[in-house]
């Protein structure tokens, strides 16, 4: 038995997904990628598992990516943005995921 079998298979691994301009850009592509939410906590293995669970698509690679928490200011009260983990999903050519 190789090591990811014995993975534990988080239903909440994907929070949603992370739609801006630039992430649909990238999913109409050759090779499309998508972008997730994650929580700290998750690992590319158990990522991979994920969508292979929810969307019946064989991902070829995940990287993933820290974001960094941000100062902003409203209203002339400081505060922070939240710091988020995302998981950028390559898929095979020609296939395509439903968000609906």
């Amino acid at each position: 038995m190789a090591k990811t079998d014995f993975i534990k298979m988080d239903p909440f691994i994907l929070k949603k997904p992370h739609i801006t301009e630039k992430a649909s850009f990238a999913s109409g592509a050759k090779y499309p990628v998508y972008t997730f939410e994650v929580p700290k906590y998750a690992t590319k293995i158990e990522i991979k598992k994920a969508v292979e669970a929810k969307y019946n698509v064989k991902p070829l690679k995940v990287n993933i990516i820290n974001l960094p928490k941000k100062r902003v200011t409203v209203r002339r009260t400081r505060g922070t943005t939240a710091a988020i983990k995302k998981a950028l999903v390559y898929m095979p050519a020609g296939t395509s995921v439903d968000f609906i």
